[in-house]
């Protein structure tokens, strides 16, 4: 439905009637932007909206005034409609509410048993909580800091406790084909990010051309680690040639096979691979670092939990969450978004499961004013398809939170339009240049095959600060992303990019 100039003016009024007077310089200001706006609006969304290629497709668009929370305009906005990655505004908002933007996940050593000089009687026990962030280094990290207890030889086991979370590693309705492709990782709560993109539970495969034609690609992988055994058929190709790549983990398992050609004048190819049981990945990773900062475990790898009489020895944290859901939100992090469901669910109801954690989302919603019966939340990250959310609510959702306290920090780690910087503009950094919505449009992308979503906020000609939501599902063929686009620069108005968010 599409709010026209009379409807509009009346709910101008009505803002105003509920303010009272005197009204004062910020309302006044509102009221008087909201009916032009509105007026405006229509004209420029109607005939963008009636691009052939949306037919028999389910489109909503909805659009407020992010100070207000008046609808502006709106096109099917409480149909309920899959959200994809537009999920995981939901799981940044509920965790910044619940847990803090100072929240840090922490990652410790403990043993119960006792240090006499330089060996430690007894099992050294790994615990995790799913800290994101830990890369190779930072694992490196806490073994020297272990060093640093001047501790050379464990008599024991290293036992690798990942209990903060429960043992379900793949989230509900998740597409089984997309299992060993790092975006759908498992979750664990002792984990390894082969980089500061922090892709958890995930390897990078990089393959460069052999010397010339007929001979073996070039393999490396990082970190390197002897959990995953890699089977490497690439061959090098002749020069002009197809690039064939094929890499296939088989569900249960840690053998990738990779197969296919490069040509000679290739440009490397790099792959993220998601690993089977990231517990055992995080344990050979840090035992690998034990060795290497002289420290020998005597005997083999376990896993449990470690018993309420161990003490702590070591541990470390992780950067905030203020700073983590930059990665998160630019890059679209489908690992940290199920990671911080199940710290939300531990956190608040003593159990680290998608079950209670996505309840946390839902108490959440609730405290803002959000109706949770007409959503169904099912994972973190956007990739189960029974996700429903209605542009409305996206909206609703993105105006209450402009009066939390860590609204800033929400606001700063969306994506940025046309800003080229990966954690600047982020999935949106090669989009809308050009346009008044580059620098402008604030905004959270969203796609699985047949859906795409983009929700955030802009700026209008006028410096009205506008929340927005476009949801399209059902589509066949090429993803309308200029239609997306299309509609966040009309929202931007006419005139020069770049116009600064107040």
């Amino acid at each position: 439905m599409t709010f026209h100039r009379g409807t509009l003016l009346c709910l101008a009024l009505l803002v105003i009637v509920l303010v009272g007077p005197p009204l004062s310089p910020l309302t006044a200001r509102v009221a008087a932007t909201l009916q032009p706006a509105a007026a405006d609006l229509a004209s420029r969304l109607d005939p963008l909206l009636a691009d052939p290629r949306l037919s028999n497709v389910q489109v909503a668009v909805v659009v407020r005034d992010a100070l207000s929370g008046t609808v502006l305009y709106e096109r099917n906005g409480r149909a309920r409609l899959i959200p994809a990655s537009n999920q995981k505004l939901l799981i940044a908002t509920a965790a910044l509410a619940t847990l803090g933007p100072g929240y840090r996940f922490r990652t410790s050593l403990l043993t119960s048993g006792r240090q006499q000089g330089q060996i430690l009687e007894g099992n050294l026990y790994l615990r995790g909580t799913g800290d994101p962030t830990m890369v190779p280094q930072r694992w490196n990290e806490l073994a020297a800091a272990l060093a640093g207890q001047r501790i050379t030889r464990v008599r024991g086991r290293l036992i690798a406790d990942d209990t903060w979370f429960d043992d379900v590693r793949l989230g509900p309705d998740w597409s089984w084909d997309d299992e060993p492709v790092a975006f759908a990782a498992q979750v664990s709560a002792l984990t390894v990010s082969p980089d500061e993109d922090f892709d958890a539970g995930a390897i990078i495969v990089d393959l460069q051309p052999g010397s010339g034609p007929g001979a073996p690609a070039r393999m490396t992988l990082t970190p390197p680690t002897q959990y995953v055994r890699i089977v490497n058929q690439v061959i090098t190709d002749s020069a002009g040639s197809d690039a064939r790549l094929s890499i296939v983990r088989a569900h249960g398992e840690n053998t990738i096979v990779l197969t296919g050609s490069l040509p000679v004048s290739a440009s490397a190819v790099r792959r993220r691979i998601s690993i089977w049981e990231p517990t055992g990945y995080a344990a050979d990773i840090f035992r690998t670092a034990l060795e290497q900062n002289g420290i020998r475990v005597d005997n083999p790898t376990a896993f449990g939990s470690a018993p309420l009489t161990a003490r702590e020895v070591v541990a470390l944290e992780s950067i905030p969450l203020s700073e983590l859901a930059v990665p998160f939100l630019k890059l679209s992090n489908n690992t940290i978004a199920e990671i911080l469901v199940k710290t939300m669910g531990r956190y608040a109801y003593g159990e680290g499961s998608w079950r209670s954690g996505m309840q946390v989302v839902a108490d959440y919603l609730v405290s803002i004013g959000i109706d949770t019966t007409s959503l169904r939340l099912r994972d973190g990250s956007g990739l189960s398809r029974l996700n429903l959310v209605s542009a409305s609510d996206l909206t609703a959702v993105l105006v209450a939170i402009r009066r939390e306290p860590w609204f800033s920090f929400f606001y700063d780690a969306l994506p940025i339009a046309g800003v080229e910087d990966r954690l600047v503009g982020g999935t949106l950094r090669f989009r809308m240049r050009g346009t008044a919505a580059e620098r402008n449009v604030r905004a959270k992308t969203g796609t699985l095959t047949g859906v795409t979503a983009l929700s955030g906020y802009v700026t209008g000609e006028g410096g009205q600060m506008l929340a927005f939501s476009i949801l399209i599902n059902n589509f066949v063929g090429s993803v309308p992303r200029d239609l997306e686009d299309a509609i966040a620069a009309a929202l931007a108005g006419p005139g020069p990019p770049g116009r600064p968010a107040p």
